[in-house]
């Protein structure tokens, strides 16, 4: 590959012996790779010869993008190719085989749901995108479900997907919320003790000097 100077423009051409020292170079390139290289060196060949070399009246971006779509429009994909055995582009496109499009509004809109696993706090809310929202079923409190929102609905409230079911959330009103009352499996059971020993007794018994296990008496309420 060498690079052509000119003072109206600047190209870079690719030739036969660059093609073949990149083959002896890389031992896994093959015949189509180096066939369909060349085509492609061809197509921007003629895009610069019979395109490019004409825009020097543009003046912007969209000038040069009309430009390039009238070419390949009314010039490159309507005239034969010898590599499409005298057919032209067009002709090739129209003839291949078209497959439906079953992709309506409905996928779409589930294509761009975004589902994540949340636990329902005591008080029926829970958090979704930096954003507080309660349910009414209090069922749920405690539990992780699933939280679904769609990114085709910015707008629209998360809902909860439970058994195949599908549950609105709501942002959480704080007053409301804090009114509302409870039933027995919203509210927070005591924790069991799990030992009887009691560190500050402990150490107040030590300093007494008194013994830190109690007596018969005393576990069962009566005197020595």
């Amino acid at each position: 590959m060498h690079v052509q100077s000119n003072p109206k423009r600047r190209t870079f051409h690719s030739t036969g012996s660059s093609h073949a020292a990149l083959a002896a170079a890389t031992p896994k390139l093959t015949r189509d790779y180096l066939r369909a290289s060349r085509s492609l060196h061809s197509v921007w060949r003629t895009l610069r010869e019979r395109c490019l070399d004409f825009t020097g009246s543009c003046t912007s971006l969209h000038d040069l993008n009309v430009r390039l779509w009238a070419f390949l429009d009314e010039h490159y994909h309507r005239r034969p190719h010898a590599a499409l055995m005298g057919k032209t582009p067009a002709e090739v496109f129209a003839s291949a085989a078209r497959f439906p499009d079953s992709f309506d509004e409905s996928r779409l809109i589930d294509a761009l749901t975004i589902r994540a696993r949340r636990r329902v706090r005591r008080d029926n809310t829970l958090a979704m995108d930096g954003t507080d929202w309660e349910t009414s079923l209090h069922f749920l409190a405690g539990r992780l479900v699933t939280v679904a929102r769609s990114l085709a609905e910015p707008d629209a409230h998360p809902w909860i997907e439970h058994e195949g079911k599908r549950f609105a959330l709501a942002p959480v009103d704080p007053v409301r919320n804090a009114r509302r009352p409870r039933s027995a499996s919203n509210l927070d059971a005591p924790h069991p003790a799990r030992t009887s020993f009691d560190p500050p007794a402990a150490l107040l018994d030590r300093a007494l000097g008194r013994s830190s296990q109690p007596d018969d008496g005393d576990d069962k309420g009566g005197a020595r």
